[in-house]
């Protein structure tokens, strides 16, 4: 067992209302042990910069600037360094919408919380487990029935110190309901950051999701987006995800209820030396569901991109459509993609296509840019734009597609062409 397993384990907090789940992550922490490289999950993702890595939680945070999105209009919900520090009770909170921190006595809105901690992000995941057992600060975002909510919700994870930050988002949609929620995270420190989120998406609700998780350098991320959906429920998620020493992110969608559709597109860009582990499972429960993915990645020189994409179409599954794509563009040859796209099938009556690509930026393309006069910083921009345009324009939101890509266009300028 690692180090900081070690202290992990000895510092966790039994002793509120969350005990029940938070004993169970204990318990598995202590019976799985660290993992091993020959591990499945892990082989690709070497854990080195944690293993000897020494707990360090803050409690107090200090105030720092909040990245702006123009005309987004959003009501920001920021954590900085893993300690929530939003005033809950003083936000105008949209009609139709509940939000409280995870710090409360009233009996009523812990068994909500209850309901959803733990209950829809999939056990087997260790920084999951870590987070179940050490996550002091959050959030409980509860959609009423019927509510249409249109204002966007950003949640935002700040790492501004060498500490570790375990934060947890609850989101919980009624029947009928809607609403955006946003995921934004960065920071270049040497910082551990385990931020998870979990949604439960009731019959008809509508989740339009994005996740930014924009930690670079130094920094240590490995959270989590989880999604549970319900009778004709739908999702449309977005992921954006920066390399960094160790970035590594885990979705899962589990169609617990019949006709539900969920969309999710995904965007890794890794400069020199990076690291970024994309693990994503669907699980296809009930009948007549329909999931589409698409996964692109940008990787830089000495770069390494993990993909493994799973879709599980159970037996009782019937009229399943499922279609899962990973393309990757290497920007230099000592770049490393480990791609592995899957699909498990025990119903016999689906339409299910999954696949895979990876290759070079076309010589031919950037000579005759360049040919041309077109400077060779903004050559490899536009060649690296048009790689991922499909996915950034399908965005529903055109103030974040306005604030993304002059975002990109300055994560690119370190991602040389080698």
């Amino acid at each position: 067992m690692s180090q900081w397993l070690e202290q992990v384990i000895d510092g966790a907090a039994l002793d509120d209302y969350l005990a029940p789940v938070r004993q169970q992550a204990l318990t598995q922490l202590k019976n799985d042990g660290w993992p091993k490289r020959r591990n499945e999950s892990w082989i690709n993702t070497p854990l080195t910069p944690v293993e000897k890595r020494n707990v360090a939680i803050a409690t107090q945070a200090d105030s720092v600037p909040v990245p702006n999105i123009d005309n987004l209009n959003a009501l920001d919900i920021v954590f900085v360094d893993g300690v929530l520090v939003t005033q809950i009770n003083t936000l105008d909170v949209p009609e139709g919408m509940a939000i409280t921190s995870l710090n409360v006595d009233d009996a009523a809105t812990q068994q909500a919380i209850a309901s959803v901690f733990g209950q829809v992000k999939p056990t087997r995941h260790l920084f999951g487990r870590v987070n179940d057992a050490l996550c002091q600060h959050g959030v409980f975002i509860n959609v009423a029935d019927g509510a249409k909510v249109t204002k966007p919700i950003r949640i935002v994870n700040l790492a501004t110190k060498n500490v570790d930050a375990h934060t947890r988002v609850l989101v919980k949609l009624g029947n009928a309901s809607s609403a955006v929620i946003i995921e934004q995270g960065s920071g270049d420190t040497d910082s551990l950051t385990t931020a998870f989120a979990e949604y439960d998406i009731a019959d008809d609700a509508h989740l339009e999701h994005y996740r930014f998780a924009m930690f670079t350098g130094s920094a240590k991320q490995l959270g989590g987006s989880h999604f549970m959906l319900h009778d004709r429920s739908t999702l449309n998620s977005t992921l954006v995800g920066y390399g960094s020493e160790l970035s590594r992110l885990d979705v899962d969608m589990h169609h617990a209820g019949e006709f539900a559709n969920a969309k999710m597109n995904a965007i890794y860009l890794l400069a020199e030396g990076e690291l970024f582990d994309l693990h994503s499972t669907i699980e296809h429960a009930m009948p007549n569901g329909t999931t589409e993915e698409n996964a692109r990645g940008i990787v830089g020189d000495k770069a390494r991109a993990v993909f493994n994409g799973r879709i599980h179409i159970h037996r009782d599954a019937q009229k399943t459509l499922a279609e899962l794509n990973n393309r990757n563009l290497l920007l230099s040859r000592r770049g490393v993609i480990n791609t592995k796209p899957e699909l498990e099938i025990y119903a016999d009556d689906v339409r299910c296509a999954h696949g895979a690509t990876v290759a070079e930026i076309e010589g031919e393309a950037l000579y005759y840019m360049l040919t041309r006069g077109v400077p060779r910083s903004k050559a490899l921009v536009m060649l690296n734009f048009g790689f991922i345009q499909e996915l950034i324009n399908d965005m529903p939101n055109a103030a974040i597609r306005d604030w993304l890509l002059p975002v990109l266009s300055e994560r690119f300028a370190h991602m040389e062409v080698k």
